[in-house]
C-alpha cells in the first residue's frame, strides 16, 4: 500500500510519541519534530508507509544518540509478557481444541498494552481476550492450512508478542511435529519491533528457526528482505 495523507499524519504523531515516551527535553523535541516535518514533506507517495517512515526513525535515533530507541521498553514488555506465560500455557493444555486457544493466545500481544504498569488490568485483558469470541472467525480454515503446511513463515512484530508467539508455535509443533517454522525479525532496531538480540528472554529459538530479514522498516517490506528471507517468504506454504 502506498502512502496517503492520513499516513503522513500518523507518521508525524509517531515522532511525537517517540519523544514523549523517551522523555526527550523540549529543545531536542522541537528540533526532532521540525526535522520530521521536513522529511514528511518530502516523502514519496510511490512508497509504502514503512519505507517512508524508516529514515525518520533513524534520524530520531541519531539526534537522541541512542542506537535502539525502545530497548528498555522492549525488555520491559517481554518481561511483563513472560508473567503470563505459565497461565496461558495452562489454558492451552486444558483446552479441548488446543490450536484454537493457542491462536487466541497469539492475539493477546496485539491487543493488550504491554507498556502498561498495571498488572491487574493486564490480567483482566488477557482473560478477556481468551474468553472473547472472534468477530470474524476463520480459525477452521486456518487449521486446515496449518495441517497441510510443510513450512510456515511467521512474521514477528512488537517486543513482548514473541512470548505469546512462542506458545502458539509450540502448540503447532506439538500437533504437527514435521512442520518447520521460520520466525522473521527486523534487521536492526526500529520502534519496538523485534530484532534477534531481543529474543534471548523468550527463547523462541526452541520452537522456531529465527531469520534476520535484514529489513530496517516497521512491518515487512518484501523488497527489503535479504535473499534467504525472500526465498523462504516466496516458498512458504503459509505466512
Amino acid at each position: 500500500m502506498n502512502i496517503t495523507d492520513e499516513c503522513l499524519e500518523c507518521i508525524y504523531k509517531q515522532s511525537v510519541r517517540v519523544c514523549d515516551t523517551l522523555g526527550v527535553d523540549k529543545v531536542k523535541k522541537d528540533e526532532i519534530l521540525m526535522q520530521s516535518k521536513k522529511m514528511i514533506d518530502n516523502m514519496s507517495f510511490n512508497l509504502s508507509p514503512p519505507q517512508n517512515a524508516a529514515p525518520m526513525y533513524e534520524m530520531i535515533a541519531q539526534k537522541i544518540g541512542v542506537k535502539d530507541l525502545y530497548y528498555r521498553y522492549k525488555q520491559d514488555s517481554i518481561k511483563l509478557a513472560l508473567q503470563f506465560n505459565e497461565y496461558c500455557q495452562e489454558i492451552i493444555d486444558s483446552a479441548d481444541d488446543k490450536l484454537y486457544l493457542a491462536t487466541k493466545v497469539a492475539i493477546i500481544g496485539n491487543v493488550i498494552d504491554l507498556a502498561s504498569t498495571h498488572l491487574f488490568d493486564l490480567s483482566y485483558e488477557v482473560k478477556n481476550v481468551i474468553n472473547h469470541k472472534f468477530a470474524i472467525d476463520e480459525s477452521k480454515a486456518l487449521k486446515i492450512k496449518i495441517k497441510e503446511a510443510n513450512n510456515i513463515v511467521y512474521l514477528a512484530d512488537n517486543a513482548g508478542e514473541d512470548v505469546f508467539d512462542k506458545l502458539y508455535i509450540k502448540t503447532i509443533k506439538e500437533l504437527y511435529p514435521d512442520i518447520v517454522v521460520y520466525y522473521f525479525v527486523r534487521g536492526k532496531p526500529i520502534i519496538n519491533d523485534l530484532i534477534v538480540s531481543d529474543l534471548k528472554l523468550s527463547k523462541i529459538d526452541e520452537v522456531a528457526t529465527i531469520i534476520d530479514t535484514k529489513a530496517s522498516t516497521p512491518g515487512i517490506v518484501r523488497e527489503s528482505l535479504q535473499a534467504k528471507a525472500k526465498e523462504l517468504f516466496e516458498d512458504a506454504d503459509l505466512i
